[in-house]
């Protein structure tokens, strides 16, 4: 690989991503919307300027080829996501689709050819944050998308999934139909380069890490706990109806459980990220009489996400008893926990001792596409980036020098990969 030519690559198509989609804050590449049509025009740009060949799947996805690469032997795919959340960062998802576009113009550089093919995979719609559901081009390649799921709205504009992908040109009868639009017969191997998202690697000092799986959730988009709204200062509590106050009592109480469990080693998070009251009715002197909330639970385990889950269920309906109020509850959603491919981590572990940097493994809390492919029966591994700040937010700051040592890695575990057969 020449580091050099192809760092400048990738500061140049980062900034020039950065740029596309900058909402002033950060960079927003709404799912199946304009900012990220906008980074995949790009990114076909480009990689037709580099000898590239890129289709579209079904999805919307696109699928980056070297054209003088066998088409009928099974390839190694390297993907991400190209969508972002609201403000975001500019290297969560795209720093994986980067880095497998300069594996493959390295390649056309090599005199001899490798002996799996590499295809890169540009997926849409991977975060929650637009449609209440992650996964959605990746889910929509493997046939797991429903007519559940093309239902659900934008947190903006209202307009259904469904809608949103036919206007970025994808076939939803397809997708309603649950046809699989990615061949598994075709992928030798799934590898997804990603920065981390926590700030474990900052903290140890790790350029690089290896991951062995990745936590499943259970969500739900919306509760609405339903009281009995009052005058503040009429009525005693022992005849209130607040919903406020019922829904603090529950997170409380899942707080607690939370806790408990932790200490009896359960690997376990717990978020309730949307509390709120309707901003027309909400009032200092007015007990609220409906509150809307989320909950997610993560962890690697099945058996702990379902408890858990059983267990926040139960404590609503404790509490319904208590106070007076009933819960209200929309669609679950749930993604399966994934452990990854064994050989083709020590792929990837063997590399990065090559390197001679630290072998170091650290499991994902956050979820990614690479849990699909696992979780599909396809040999999966993925590698993260140190990054500062976290992810979900503008300050996202990856070294694109620690950038380049994980392409470095991921190419050479590539080279390393055998035929498939």
């Amino acid at each position: 690989m020449d580091i050099l030519k192809l760092r400048a690559l990738a500061e140049q198509f980062f900034a020039d991503i950065r740029a596309l989609s900058s909402d002033g804050i950060g960079v927003t590449r709404d799912s199946y919307g304009a900012g990220e049509s906008a980074a995949a025009d790009y990114l076909r740009r480009v990689a037709g300027q580099h000898g590239l060949s890129v289709q579209s799947d079904k999805a919307a996805n696109l699928v980056f080829a070297l054209p003088e690469e066998d088409g009928g032997a099974p390839a190694a795919w390297v993907g991400s996501h190209l969508d972002s959340v609201p403000q975001g960062g500019n290297f969560d998802g795209m720093a994986g689709i980067v880095a497998g576009l300069l594996c493959q113009i390295a390649r056309k550089g090599q005199a001899t050819s490798s002996a799996v093919p590499l295809r890169v995979i540009a997926f849409r719609g991977e975060e929650s944050a637009w449609f209440g559901k992650a996964y959605v081009g990746s889910g929509a390649a493997l046939g797991k998308l429903t007519a559940d799921d093309l239902a659900l709205t934008h947190r903006n504009s209202g307009r259904t999934l469904a809608q949103c992908m036919v206007a970025a040109g994808a076939d939803v009868d397809a997708i309603a139909a649950q046809q699989p639009l990615f061949d598994r017969a075709a992928a030798a191997a799934y590898l997804e380069l990603h920065i981390e998202q926590g700030p474990v690697m900052v903290a140890r000092k790790l350029p690089l890490a290896v991951v062995p799986g990745i936590r499943g959730n259970v969500r739900h988009n919306r509760v609405t706990c339903i009281g009995e709204p009052g005058h503040s200062g009429a009525v005693p509590r022992w005849l209130r109806k607040d919903a406020v106050f019922a829904v603090a009592d529950l997170i409380g109480r899942l707080d607690e459980h939370w806790k408990v469990l932790l200490e009896r080693g359960s690997d376990l998070v717990v978020t309730t990220g949307i509390v709120a009251t309707d901003p027309a009715e909400h009032s200092i002197s007015r007990i609220p009489g409906k509150v809307n909330f989320s909950f997610e639970v993560r962890s690697k385990s099945l058996d702990t996400l379902e408890g858990f889950y059983q267990l926040f269920r139960t404590e609503c309906k404790a509490i319904s008893r208590d106070r007076g109020v009933q819960f209200a509850f929309d669609r679950r959603i749930e993604a399966a926990p994934a452990t990854m491919d064994p050989a083709l981590t020590e792929l990837l572990r063997n590399a990065c001792a090559r390197a001679q940097l630290p072998v170091e493994s650290l499991p994902s809390g956050a979820g990614h596409d690479a849990s699909l492919f696992a979780n599909a029966g396809i040999p999966t591994a993925m590698l993260f980036v140190r990054n500062e700040h976290g992810s979900h937010n503008p300050d996202e700051a990856m070294d694109l020098d620690d950038f380049m040592l994980g392409t470095q890695v991921l190419y050479d575990a590539l080279e390393a990969l055998p035929p498939r057969g």
